[in-house]
């Protein structure tokens, strides 16, 4: 029986492989149709021919096997935070391509007197902070890596308005898809600044290179088990990005 399963789930994984790499080329051929001023060229076979095939495997069986942790973080959003479970939010990815990112919500739908929502520190609770604190907050993102929103390792996807506040250089972050984590988060997460974020992000993106995402998930696994680098130095969470340097509570 078991090696019935094991042939099945190696059939399964190659089959996923194979769909996953011949949809990325197509999607690299029309993307050059749609945007020929692309700038990026990947820097090797691992990122033209790998990268999305292996992340379409990890996170299918990351999924399967992380389902019953992810059924128990979902029961314990419901009763500790309410509904909807699943936070979604507009996010844009490669080549500013939008889409729907999913994660487990952390905060209240509280409101002050006036009907609006209050701060993010004051819904963000001690369960919330718990959450994202050992990043269990982000499992309903591997949904988003599978489909190709997404990839294990990458700039991390930001805010749409913060599209026009970056300068040329920042912009390159786009120019792949977003992650789930990235270089920024292995040196330090919300510890950082945003233009030593945007300079990381940068950064990875001129060298992709299956060490490089290796050493990643290494040090990034570190800093969750640390729980570093969760908050700024202002905020709970991080400040947010107003471009030229100048920086405010927000995200």
């Amino acid at each position: 029986m078991w090696k019935r399963i094991h042939k099945f789930l190696v059939f399964l994984i190659g089959i996923v492989g194979t769909i996953a790499a011949v949809s990325d080329q197509m999607e690299q051929w029309k993307d050059k149709k749609r945007f020929p001023e692309n700038r990026h060229v990947p820097f090797g076979f691992y990122e033209q021919f790998v990268k999305r095939p292996l992340d379409c495997i990890v996170s299918m069986l990351a999924l399967i096997v992380l389902s019953p942790v992810i059924a128990v973080v979902a029961i314990f959003v419901r009763i500790k935070l309410g509904t909807p479970v699943i936070f979604t939010q507009e996010r844009p990815g490669k080549n500013e391509q939008i889409f729907k990112l999913y994660k487990f919500r952390t905060m209240t739908n509280e409101r002050g007197a006036d009907g609006e929502l209050l701060p993010d520190d004051n819904r963000l609770t001690v369960f919330g902070k718990w959450l994202r604190a050992s990043s269990l907050d982000e499992l309903p993102e591997l949904w988003n890596i599978f489909k190709g929103d997404m990839s294990l390792i990458g700039p991390r996807p930001l805010l749409v308005e913060y599209l026009p506040r970056y300068n040329d250089r920042q912009r390159h972050r786009h120019d792949v898809r977003q992650g789930l984590t990235g270089l920024a988060q292995a040196n330090g997460r919300n510890s950082l600044s945003w233009e030593e974020k945007f300079e990381d992000d940068v950064n990875y993106v001129d060298k992709i290179t299956f060490l490089g995402d290796v050493k990643i998930i290494i040090k990034t696994i570190g800093i969750v088990l640390q729980r570093t680098g969760i908050s700024s130095e202002t905020s709970e969470t991080m400040e947010t990005f107003m471009g030229s340097g100048e920086e405010e509570k927000g995200d």
